[in-house]
């Protein structure tokens, strides 16, 4: 992503918001609905069927959930989520999910648009966020009505009328985006999203004493040294007694490749940016080379350009997840070869597969199978060298290349199963030692070197959340400040009811980056920052601006 150069403040002071909303996926979406005078209530005529929730609830149902005791109402409720006002808002949503019931939503939403909180919503794209550059075809690990967001019936939307199984009830990212699209305009959040738009900097400013202007480390900022935010008696003070506000900075793309800078002064800022920014990378040699990929979308389209097929060397396929084991399939679909490999056992108890029932997701069981008992028959090689326990490199391309794998045999018996596709081999308990630019990948066992031929490889390890925008890569903000942010390892370290980071108030984050890597959960994130700021700007008197929002693109 190009970054545009900006050493020039705009003429006009910049408009300040309460809360700008960085990312357009389903976590900014819910949290915008939520934000533009959207309230749940108990609904009247529903029960739900936990009967200490259910006694709670109606002790204060005159009130929005919004404006009650998150913690009161969460205490005690387990479920698939570490956090507890996600698992209130889903079980709130779908009542006893997790036991395999349907039963409907106990919420009733009423909206209230003189209590609209004027927000924006930068979106790299249409809203939706990273749904839109999903295989269309793949289907979601989630139930439908799991990714659906509060207020319209994810089945209403996109079935037209049509009947589903209990296996065809995910859906495809195409049906996703296009529900996340339609959600926006149907609920009348438009007015609040500005597409296209690529957030370069945001930093935390402060204005001092009287007469000076606001501060980032860098010199004042507006001509003569004047502050261009005006701010009130008691907002965002900080500790030193300066008062705080976010500084926005970034580009919207518009016709094209025109770029056009703009410069947003915010209270609040909420990081709802996902995971799927920078793909993990191996960091082995050649992986930089052009035939090593990071994205399953490069095995698409390399088959609809006719680039591989039945006849061409194997593709590697790197990763024990599901968008692996999508590769796979999508190999296997288009009878290209493929050899898996991955670092972990075929029983480790921590493999994704375990988890998923075999009636909803059998491509999936599919691929396990076949990861299970196809496996790679290991040769002798104790003549490779080492050092020090590990390959030399000079060993690893001798000119002893593995022939074209083969399964073993004596698991595929003992899986008391069939080939499911003779052309796919795994290679449990191993890693990719290097790429080289003879097309070759070399992959160490537990006690052997081995090198095989292959057209394209696909390195799908995770992804990381991409926060360059932020001081230091946004990694102070992590649960370990000395290390990077990772959702699964290294999650943003946030209040657990207020989603606000203990490490900078008024910065919010939620859905991947907090840990909820599903929509089912990310919602939660939604709840508790509307929940805070909500009560916050009311306690402060100021809450809240007519009806209306910010209209997108006003601000440049």
């Amino acid at each position: 992503m190009p970054l545009l150069e900006e050493t020039t403040v705009p003429r006009e002071h910049p408009p300040t918001l309460p809360v700008v909303i960085i990312g357009n996926g389903p976590s900014g979406i819910c949290l915008s609905y939520l934000l533009s005078g959207y309230k749940p209530y108990l609904d009247p005529s529903a029960v739900h069927p936990n009967p200490v929730l259910y006694r709670k609830l109606q002790e204060t149902r005159h009130l929005p959930i919004t404006e009650q005791d998150l913690e009161y109402l969460s205490e005690g409720l387990e479920g698939r989520s570490g956090n507890p006002v996600a698992v209130l808002f889903d079980t709130l949503l779908h009542p006893n999910a997790d036991f395999g019931y349907e039963f409907p939503p106990v919420l009733q939403w009423r909206r209230d648009k003189q209590q609209h909180l004027p927000h924006l919503v930068l979106g790299r794209a249409t809203p939706g966020g990273a749904w839109h550059v999903m295989e269309g075809s793949m289907l979601t690990i989630s139930l439908g009505i799991w990714m659906e967001l509060p207020g319209i019936n994810y089945r209403d939307l996109t079935n037209n009328g049509k009947c589903r199984g209990v296996t065809n009830d995910r859906a495809t990212p195409e049906e996703i985006s296009s529900y996340y699209r339609n959600y926006v305009k149907l609920m009348g959040l438009k007015q609040n999203f500005v597409d296209n738009t690529y957030v370069t900097s945001v930093q935390k400013l402060f204005r001092g004493h009287e007469g000076e202007g606001l501060e980032n480390g860098h010199g004042g900022l507006g001509e003569g040294g004047k502050g261009v935010y005006e701010g009130r008696e008691g907002e965002g003070v900080d500790e030193g007694g300066g008062v705080g506000l976010w500084e926005v900075r970034g580009y919207q793309r518009v016709q094209g490749d025109t770029h056009v800078p703009f410069c947003l002064f915010s209270e609040n800022v909420v990081l709802a940016t996902g995971a799927s920014d920078s793909p993990a990378q191996l960091g082995v040699e050649g992986e930089d080379l052009p035939f090593v990929f990071h994205s399953i979308s490069a095995l698409g389209l390399a088959v609809s350009r006719k680039k591989l097929g039945p006849n061409s060397d194997p593709v590697l396929i790197v990763g024990a997840g599901l968008s692996a084991a999508d590769a796979v399939l999508c190999a296997c679909n288009n009878n290209i070869s493929v050899l898996h490999v991955f670092r972990k056992h075929v029983d480790d108890p921590g493999l994704i597969f375990k988890q998923l029932p075999k009636t909803l997701y059998p491509e999936y069981h599919k691929v396990y199978h076949m990861m299970h008992s196809q496996t790679h028959a290991t040769p002798n090689m104790a003549a490779t060298s080492t050092t020090n326990g590990l390959p030399s490199m000079a060993a690893s391309v001798c000119s002893k290349m593995c022939s074209k794998p083969q399964p073993t045999t004596t698991n595929m018996a003992a899986s008391g199963g069939p080939v499911l596709f003779p052309d796919y081999t795994s290679f449990p308990e191993h890693c990719v030692v290097s790429f080289q630019p003879d097309m070759k990948c070399v992959l160490q066992g537990s006690n052997s070197l081995k090198a095989f031929k292959i057209s394209m490889a696909l390195v799908l390890i995770g992804t990381h959340p991409n926060l360059f925008f932020l001081k230091g890569q946004g990694q102070y903000l992590g649960l370990d400040p000395t290390k990077p942010i990772s959702c699964k390892q290294n999650p943003v370290d946030v209040h657990p009811y207020t989603f606000e980071c203990t490490k900078d108030p008024g910065l919010f984050a939620m859905g991947p980056l907090v840990g909820d890597n599903f929509v089912r959960f990310l919602k939660g994130g939604a709840l508790g920052i509307a929940s805070c700021l909500l009560k916050r700007l009311k306690k402060k008197g100021k809450l809240i601006a007519e009806g209306g929002g910010v209209g997108g693109g006003e601000f440049i």
